[in-house]
């Protein structure tokens, strides 16, 4: 597996594709103008993107991760996600911070790469989205804040 993975303007982003990671294109709108966008590529083809934003003081929160569905279970979204993490660390961030749903796929593969839960948003889902959030037949309603800590960060 050969993936190029490189930054993009706000406008180049794919928006159908971070869309498979957070339904809500206002939200995504909201937050993608102040982010920064990576895509990574394979054989010339979009297979996955990623938004993260600066939160301050050396944090950064990774807002959405998103691989097409038919490069999914290939490997894609870790690499992307290394990538994104070496690529902050060596940029001097001192964590990274992502929230997601209280149960599914996406917190194991987040806990899988180091991140650990710090808080939760309760009713986030219900106060944040005009439409219920379903997985596996089950509606998610809280939010857990995970975070990752670069080695320097003791806060």
């Amino acid at each position: 597996m050969s993936l190029l993975i490189q930054e993009v303007l706000e406008q180049n982003a794919p928006l159908e594709l971070l869309l498979l990671a957070d339904p809500s294109e206002e939200k995504l709108r909201s937050y993608l103008s102040g982010s920064r966008c990576f895509v990574a590529s394979s054989n010339g083809a979009v297979v996955g993107a990623c938004v993260v934003q600066p939160l301050g003081a050396g944090a950064y929160e990774l807002m959405s991760i998103a691989v097409q569905a038919t490069h999914q279970k290939a490997g894609h979204g870790t690499a992307l996600l290394r990538w994104v993490v070496d690529f902050f660390r060596n940029a001097g961030a001192r964590r990274m911070e992502v929230g997601t749903g209280a149960f599914g796929y996406q917190l194991a593969f987040y806990q899988r790469h180091g991140f650990r839960v710090t808080s939760i948003e309760h009713d986030f889902f219900v106060k944040h989205y005009p439409e219920p959030i379903f997985e596996n037949g089950i509606q998610h309603f809280d939010m857990l804040r995970l975070t990752l800590r670069y080695p320097g960060d003791v806060a």
